[in-house]
């Protein structure tokens, strides 16, 4: 049975490259340069081989958000809680891709995308969950709601359950805000409370601990 989730009202205290591919013309032929497709500009990319690159490297009694295991890992042993970090950019439109994998914990989660973030009570967040819900909503001083949509939705055919890799995509491009799961649009939709801010990571548990998140090819490039 499914079961529509409400956005949480919960603050923790924590604060593409495109592939290269070779373009044809309707004959089949490659095209010359003059024609090829362009590749979007990249503002920002993070593999997190490099510990100094800009993000939060914290572990105490409530968790990890830091450099690990070749990637960036977000692991909350907090109920009802959302652990973020942001590198420190400031940018207005952009599209942000990252792939993340649960590789522990409970499917009940949520994690995915910051966008526009200016302090820890303005931002939006792009989101997934292990279990097949997806959503966009938004922090507007302080108070967190969901951006055309009351609940998180679901669809259990695009987003990849339990430990599987998913790869997300989040646009904020002027009031543009838009949310892909493997090459899908999931949801479109329009909001311009924020305009500017950091991009960022983010993920929270509800009921249970454990939430355990490894992000990895961060990538920031104009839409």
């Amino acid at each position: 049975m499914i079961i529509d989730r409400r956005f949480m009202l919960v603050i923790a205290a924590l604060a593409f490259v495109a592939l290269a591919c070779q373009a044809t013309s309707p004959s089949g032929n490659p095209t010359s340069p003059d024609t090829a497709i362009p590749k979007a500009e990249v503002l920002f990319d993070d593999d997190f081989s490099d510990s100094n690159s800009g993000w939060d490297d914290i572990q105490d009694e409530e968790g990890i958000t830091g450099y690990r295991d070749g990637g960036y890992r977000i692991l909350i042993n907090k109920t009802d809680w959302y652990f973020w970090s942001t590198p420190g950019k400031n940018f207005s439109d952009v599209v942000i891709e990252v792939v993340a994998t649960k590789t522990s914990g409970p499917d009940n989660n949520e994690f995915g995308i910051v966008c526009r973030y200016t302090d820890e009570n303005n931002f939006y967040i792009f989101s997934i969950s292990s279990d097949g819900y997806y959503g966009i909503s938004k922090f507007v001083n302080g108070d967190q709601s969901g951006v055309g949509m009351d609940d998180m939705q679901f669809n259990d055919k695009v987003i990849k359950l339990g430990t599987a890799t998913n790869k997300l995509r989040a646009t904020c491009n002027s009031d543009n805000l838009k949310l892909e799961v493997n090459g899908e649009v999931l949801a479109d939709v329009k909001d311009a409370n924020l305009t500017s801010g950091d991009v960022g990571l983010i993920a929270s548990t509800f009921d249970e601990v454990g939430v355990n998140i490894l992000f990895d090819d961060f990538v920031v490039t104009k839409p």
